[in-house]
């Protein structure tokens, strides 16, 4: 099938046929919420309480509840679904893992969610338990869980839910290398997406449903893909990328995207959006109107105070979290800006050293990080959660990627491009060496890079790990923007960080020379 992206005149020509259709639905959705119960700031990360009441934070589930029973007073056929990862990404998760999603969904009233790679993260054990507390089907459609007990008879590849009458078909669809990605065990195997949701099409308008809707938590590449590669899918809601759709700045592509008469719909990530679409099928089931956006869940949403309250009492025990001693520290770790924003420093060392442990065995070469990042140093002593947070309080994820020597050198050059003004793009980095010349100019400060104790090879391709703001271009890292293979949605950088300290415990702090001043 020819890909096609729907744009105005087309949306007219298919809106043309309204007068014919008999069968109007909303789909409300969410995607990769990552336990964001508490409102995040513009960076996505925790905003604090005086900033919520200023007008300055997004989403939380208190702005979530009400923005959802306002959509749902003014359809009179909605669905609401998500396209997964409602697990980790704060303390939340780490102290409730799904139990406190499960209760905010069920009150929510979803209707169905597909598996995300991070509702494996803690193995079947504590997705069987989320499984089990909500009221409403979890989907996986190209999984063979039939030899993992726990999840052999929880989880279904789809379902059908009837809605005003009709019957909707709804198929879940999780990543092919969600064994790469989290902790899924030895017993379930992921397969290929458009194979698995070929047959679960196949199956359901066998059963005379005509209308099916594809929850994908696998991208909007793959989304692509399956749209064009397959018949019968009326709707993918999106998840797995983060990808938001529409006609503001920062998205990535039109809402819905269409690929033939399949609409592909994705609301960015953490709550931040409600994405609504509006769609009308005729008789046959086939689309002839999709259009909607994702709702942006500003200071301009009320909070639900009930929700507000519950979500405050929940956060309570999370202080038990912060006062948690993971590991000794054997001296002071320095991470003073007036320091990591000007060369080597210790906590820089720690934070590069203890991402790349992380992921070495993945095949990554180098680590960096910026030093606008690290935002405090950590006395002697005992270390507490509390101060690994504070230190790295941004929630960034570990992303992974493949680039050439070139490419990494304009990082380090980048990197030091701004260091006359404390800028928090200096590069703390572990895996390789540089040398710099902070009086040259911007863009040929960077010399003797050595990686893996030898030169960089300019052609060479490189694994690399930093964090997700690095990755996606923050602190003027455009270069690794178009990087290959790049995945953004590793485990918690601060989470890495205090295992590596508590498996170093006590820790040493120290600098080695990596990065030297001309």
């Amino acid at each position: 099938m020819k890909r096609t992206t729907l744009g105005a005149a087309s949306v007219l020509a298919l809106t043309a046929g309204v007068a014919h259709a008999d069968y109007a639905l909303t789909i409300l959705h969410t995607n990769d919420f990552h336990a964001r119960f508490e409102p995040i700031s513009g960076y996505d990360s925790t905003c604090a309480e005086e900033d919520n009441a200023a007008g300055e934070c997004f989403g939380g589930s208190a702005r979530l509840v009400t923005a959802i029973e306002e959509a749902r007073a003014d359809s009179d056929n909605a669905l609401l679904v998500d396209g997964g990862d409602q697990f980790q990404g704060t303390l939340f998760y780490t102290y409730y893992k799904g139990e406190l999603a499960a209760e905010m969904m069920n009150k929510m009233g979803y209707d169905a969610m597909t598996v995300g790679n991070h509702e494996f993260d803690d193995g079947p054990e504590v997705l069987r338990g989320f499984v089990d507390a909500v009221e409403f089907p979890i989907l996986m459609s190209n999984a063979d869980i039939s030899g993992e007990e726990l999840l052999a008879d929880a989880i279904q590849k789809s379902t059908i839910i009837e809605k005003n009458g009709e019957r909707i078909g709804l198929i879940g669809l999780t990543p092919q290398d969600t064994d790469e990605l989290a902790s899924p065990g030895p017993n379930v195997t992921f397969t290929d997406p458009v194979a698995a949701v070929q047959g679960e099409v196949d199956k359901l308008t066998g059963e005379g449903v005509n209308k099916i809707v594809v929850l994908s938590h696998s991208g909007y590449g793959v989304d692509q893909r399956v749209a064009e590669e397959t018949t019968g899918v009326d709707v993918i809601v999106g998840g797995h990328t983060n990808t938001l759709l529409g006609d503001m700045e920062d998205a990535v592509g039109p809402y819905p995207t269409m690929v033939g008469q399949t609409a592909i719909v994705s609301a960015y990530a953490y709550g931040k959006f409600l994405g609504e679409l509006n769609v009308t099928f005729d008789d046959e089931g086939n689309v002839v109107s999709a259009e909607g956006q994702p709702n942006l869940l500003d200071a301009a949403v009320t909070e639900d105070q009930a929700t507000k309250d519950r979500i405050g009492e929940a956060a309570e025990p999370l202080d038990e979290i912060r006062n948690e001693v993971v590991a000794e520290s054997a001296a002071a770790i320095e991470g003073d800006r007036t320091v990591c924003r000007y060369g080597e420093c210790e906590m820089g060392n720690l934070v590069a050293d203890a991402m790349l442990d992380r992921v070495q065995d993945q095949g990554i070469d180098v680590a960096i990080a910026n030093s606008g990042g690290l935002r405090a140093s950590i006395d002697a002593g005992e270390v507490t959660m509390g101060e690994v947070l504070t230190v790295l309080p941004f929630q960034n994820t570990l992303s992974t990627f493949q680039v050439t020597g070139d490419t990494l050198v304009a990082a380090l050059e980048n990197g030091v491009s701004q260091i006359e003004d404390e800028a928090g793009r200096f590069p703390q980095v572990a895996g390789m060496a540089f040398t710099f010349d902070p009086e040259a100019e911007p863009g040929n400060r960077v010399s003797d890079v050595m990686i893996g104790g030898a030169p960089v090879e300019p052609d060479t391709t490189y694994g690399v790990v930093s964090n997700n703001y690095v990755r996606n271009g923050g602190d003027g890292y455009g270069m690794f923007v178009d990087a290959e293979n790049a995945y953004d949605y590793g485990p918690d950088l601060a989470d890495v960080t205090a295992e590596y300290l508590a498996e170093n415990s006590p820790y040493e702090p120290y600098t080695d020379g990596r990065i030297t001043e001309k």
